[in-house]
């Protein structure tokens, strides 16, 4: 039976991580910089026990005005300190929880830089390897992120999304553009299904990738995350597909 890892952005302050946690394998919890606070980390981790979910740490930019997602500038060193207090702070509440950390997904600006920055990527990189090795980096399928984490040893896997479409450079459309986001559950489900089954694509000039798909990101903000998740939940086990952690 073929497998893929479903995870979701959560920890954010929404009420719809309960109902999505146990639909998806991965979670990746905000770490108090772009969303959420020490209670929301707590009780998500609490939420992920309960339903046999790998706990992930999703740091970001110190940025709660833009809901990380501005682009900043720092220097490695910089971003090596913003990651690893991130890092720590949920692993502690992990561990007390005698939970521990699985992944590690940054959000957004600090993906999306990432995915294109060597600079950024390596500070990145280095901060999870030196923080535990055994962390797994979650990146943009094909991206310079991974890259850099598998030179300084890391696991990687290569991310796809559910609800997201594509440039002719396995790049994501930019969220400025009208066609960046895909709200048809079909169109979505469809999506899914190729990048599963054969390692491709569609892009938004109807060209056909390569994108390698190792986990499937599904947003936990969206208006119809709940209904999204369930869909896509429920397409896969009828596919044959398993949905589990990397």
């Amino acid at each position: 039976m073929k497998s893929i890892d479903l995870n979701c952005d959560l920890g954010e302050g929404l009420l719809t991580d309960e109902q999505i946690i146990p639909l998806i394998s991965s979670a990746n919890i905000a770490c108090g910089y772009h969303a959420g606070d020490m209670d929301t980390m707590k009780r998500t981790i609490e939420l992920c026990l309960q339903h046999n979910v790998a706990i992930g740490a999703h740091p970001s930019w110190h940025d709660k005005e833009n809901f990380g997602r501005t682009e900043m500038q720092k220097t490695a060193e910089e971003i090596y300190d913003i990651v690893t207090a991130q890092l720590f702070t949920i692993a502690q509440l992990a561990k007390e929880q005698g939970a521990v950390l699985h992944h590690v997904k940054p959000h957004g600006a600090l993906y999306n830089q990432s995915a294109k920055d060597k600079t950024i990527a390596a500070a990145i990189a280095k901060a999870v390897y030196d923080f535990a090795p055994s962390l797994i980096m979650f990146g943009l399928s094909g991206s310079i992120s991974l890259t850099e984490a598998n030179r300084f040893g890391l696991q990687t896997a290569h991310e796809v999304f559910a609800d997201r479409t594509y440039r002719d450079d396995g790049s994501l459309t930019p969220r400025s553009q009208p066609n960046a986001l895909i709200t048809d559950e079909q169109t979505s489900l469809q999506q899914i299904l190729q990048l599963i089954n054969t390692q491709t694509v569609t892009t938004v000039t109807e060209k056909i990738i390569a994108l390698k798909a190792d986990t499937i990101c599904i947003h936990g903000d969206g208006s119809n995350a709940v209904v999204f998740a369930k869909t896509i939940s429920s397409a896969l086990k009828q596919n044959h597909i398993d949905i589990k952690a990397n």
